[in-house]
């Protein structure tokens, strides 16, 4: 495939991303983040299964070998971060979850020293350095020195725990691989939902009076993000490797400030500062600069 159709795929793959965060923020107004969460994949999994059959072959015998792996995968990636993200949504700004999102590269780079015992350079502790810096602009809102005295947005410290929590599923992702991505989603997805359904019934949630927006926006998460980003991003993946394609998980944050920034919310300077610095520590994180010098 040609490189700049990959390079289109993964601005589509994450612009839909983007849209989540932003979707999110109207959709937890009229429905909770487990019912949120439920529904999302529920239906996801309905096209999941299909594309993964017929796109990637599974051998599903081999599926059924890892099915406790892929169960903690569904507790963790899909139930306990999208619970997370959308709790977050409930406090926070779309801009400010996204930009605390921007995290996740460096955290990945950290727990991969830590547990694989991987080389880091001093640019990337420097790069990490700056990360944490820029997202506690985010969190003091700018009064950086009042970091002790300060109370945090709730919604910021949620989105902090779905970055912790993203990087365990990811970790654990990267060691299956003897099952294609979209399969693992897919099956994990369907663990999620089996086990998230009896609460959702306990909790006896009535969807016949969302409104058209809510609608809309749960329509929106079930094919985009969940199906078209999954897709688009695996098979972007296939063609340039992880490394390359990680690089265009920073336009999440850029794009979630644009839409929302159309949609009438103010980007605060503080916003602005600590997207900076996030974005800067995580291009020295990732040793992006270090390969051009090379």
């Amino acid at each position: 495939m040609n490189k700049y159709r990959v390079w289109l795929l993964l601005i589509v793959c994450n612009l839909f991303w983007a849209g989540n965060y932003v979707f999110g923020k109207y959709v937890i107004a009229e429905i909770t983040p487990l019912g949120i969460t439920f529904f999302r994949w529920a239906f996801a999994i309905l096209l999941l299964f299909p594309i993964a059959h017929f796109l990637e072959k599974p051998e599903w015998k081999s599926v059924r070998k890892v099915w406790p792996s892929l169960v903690i995968m569904g507790i963790l990636g899909i139930i306990a971060y999208n619970m997370l993200l959308y709790s977050a949504l409930d406090y926070t700004s779309p801009t400010n979850a996204a930009f605390v999102s921007a995290l996740n590269p460096g955290i990945m780079v950290v727990s991969s020293v830590l547990l694989t015992k991987e080389k880091i350079s001093r640019l990337q502790i420097l790069g990490i350095g700056i990360s944490l810096l820029g997202v506690l602009v985010l969190l003091t809102q700018g009064n950086i020195t009042q970091i002790f005295h300060t109370a945090y947005n709730r919604g910021d410290l949620l989105m902090v725990g779905a970055v912790v929590v993203w990087t365990a599923y990811s970790i654990l992702g990267r060691r299956l691989t003897m099952i294609p991505p979209i399969t693992a989603t897919a099956v994990s997805a369907l663990f999620a939902v089996i086990m998230m359904a009896p609460f959702v019934f306990a909790q006896g949630m009535d969807i016949s009076n969302l409104s058209p927006l809510a609608i809309t926006g749960i329509i929106y998460m079930i094919i985009f993000p969940s199906v078209g980003s999954f897709v688009f991003w695996n098979i972007s993946v296939r063609e340039i490797g992880p490394g390359q394609a990680g690089i265009f998980l920073n336009l999440i944050p850029v794009f979630t400030a644009v839409i929302s920034g159309i949609l009438g919310e103010r980007i605060t300077g503080a916003q602005s500062i600590g997207g900076l610095f996030v974005f800067a520590g995580v291009y020295l994180t990732t040793g992006m600069l270090e390969k051009r010098k090379a």
